[in-house]
């Protein structure tokens, strides 16, 4: 069995702000420096100036070609290539990095990795890279890759695990401070196993100490919270994929001690709340954000909020989200802010119940989006799977006491139920 290669640096001698730097010297050319945008809407939801870093607009659409590039242009010897693992951003920016030094890689991407980014690796990477579908989770897809690095002598390149991977994403901070002109008051980041963090922390904390740092984790993948009250990285239980982009079991080693001795102040949010977020980011400011990219801005005005007239920057990571996934973050969207409830209604097996139920149980703002008869054997009697979407949420009082007063039963489906699990 070929011994894996990971071509670990000789040991640091520098400053972790000049690594950043000089990481920031190889990207020249290669990473976009992407623009760094005002909010209108989020500026005036926090009372404050709110700037957006546009990392969705890099070659990849993610900051993760930062430090995939970074760490890929080190290496000495890449003659039996490179393998990698990854909810799908990381692997772009693995696969443009073989594409542009010519070294041969493969990428392991979990089942929950949507479409479009399977297809974007492949059309990036070209014949430089293989696709390979494996496990449930981005921590199987690491299994996998780790495994292959170990018999084959390819060098596994970390998604976020590795100082030159941090050096590599922490260059978004320079950009931040040279294109605002000044240091923000609050930089706001996206976590999932901790680079981006670690590596915007390790240069903020050298050269803009002020600037208070926050990371936002999903509230199904808070892996991050999990390692600061354990004292160190902990894999947890259960994990949501729904935010794919930073669903990761386990922090890394090397960025859980950035991290924790910066000082960083972590925060999660709902599923519900990112989905709301996303669709914001689409209608009011024209910006395609997957759903790691949108967590920086959804925590904005309630996990996150500045002080009157901070100056407040938060980092866009991504836009590779898949189209087909909009109609489940509008579902999701609406549950959260409480506009779609489901029902199971028992019809009583009379003629006109159906129409009476439009009429006495429905109010004038009040939509049907889902009928489905439970007893597919007899689709015009029985219990039906009703799906309302009303104009306010607190229109929901108004509709139930209208359903106990008629003579049907009706059930709410509970939202943090079961059955509810079937419906998204």
């Amino acid at each position: 069995m070929a011994a894996a290669h990971d071509h670990s640096p000789a040991p640091v001698d520098r400053h972790p702000a000049a690594l950043v730097e000089d990481a920031a010297a190889r990207l020249v050319g290669i990473a976009a420096r992407t623009p760094l945008e005002r909010s209108e809407r989020l500026s005036a939801l926090v009372g404050g100036e709110v700037f957006v870093k546009r990392e969705d607009l890099q070659p990849v659409r993610s900051y993760k070609l930062r430090g995939a590039y970074n760490l890929m242009s080190q290496l000495r010897d890449t003659a039996a290539g490179v393998v990698c693992a990854s909810a799908g951003n990381h692997a772009q920016g693995v696969a443009y990095a073989c594409a542009a030094l010519h070294v041969r890689g493969r990428v392991y991407l979990p089942r929950t990795t949507p479409r479009q980014k399977r297809a974007r690796i492949a059309a990036i990477g070209g014949p430089w890279v293989d696709v390979i579908i494996e496990g449930d989770a981005y921590d199987d897809a690491h299994a996998a890759a780790a495994a292959d690095a170990r018999a084959s002598g390819a060098t596994l390149v970390p998604a976020f695990d590795d100082p030159r991977t941090i050096a590599g994403q922490g260059t978004v901070a320079p950009e931040i401070v040279a294109q605002l002109g000044r240091a923000p008051d609050h930089v706001v980041v996206p976590v999932g196993g901790g680079g981006l963090l670690a590596g915007v922390a390790s240069w903020l904390g050298e050269r803009r100490p002020e600037v208070v740092l926050t990371g936002v984790e999903p509230e199904g993948a808070a892996s991050m919270t999990a390692a600061l009250a354990a004292g160190g990285p902990v894999a947890l239980d259960e994990l949501d994929p729904f935010v794919d982009g930073a669903a990761v079991r386990r922090v890394g080693d090397a960025t859980f001690p950035v991290v924790r001795d910066a000082g960083a102040r972590i925060v999660s949010v709902q599923t519900g709340r990112v989905c709301v977020e996303m669709l914001a980011l689409y209608q009011t400011d024209g910006i395609i954000a997957e759903p790691a990219g949108a967590l920086a801005t959804a925590a904005l005005g309630t996990e996150v909020v500045p002080e009157p007239g901070a100056t407040t920057v938060c980092i866009l990571s991504g836009g590779n989200n898949d189209v087909s996934r909009y109609s489940e973050i509008l579902e999701r969207a609406l549950i959260f802010e409480g506009l779609k409830h489901y029902f199971l209604v028992d019809f009583p097996q009379e003629p006109g119940m159906l129409r009476r139920f439009l009429d006495d149980v429905l109010g004038p703002d009040d939509d049907i989006t889902l009928f489905e008869y439970v007893k597919r054997n007899n689709r015009e009697t029985g219990p039906a799977l009703v799906g309302i979407e009303i104009g306010r949420p607190e229109d929901l009082t108004a509709l139930t006491a209208r359903m106990d007063a008629s003579p049907m039963h009706i059930e709410r489906v509970d939202p943090g139920g079961p059955l509810f699990r079937f419906l998204l």
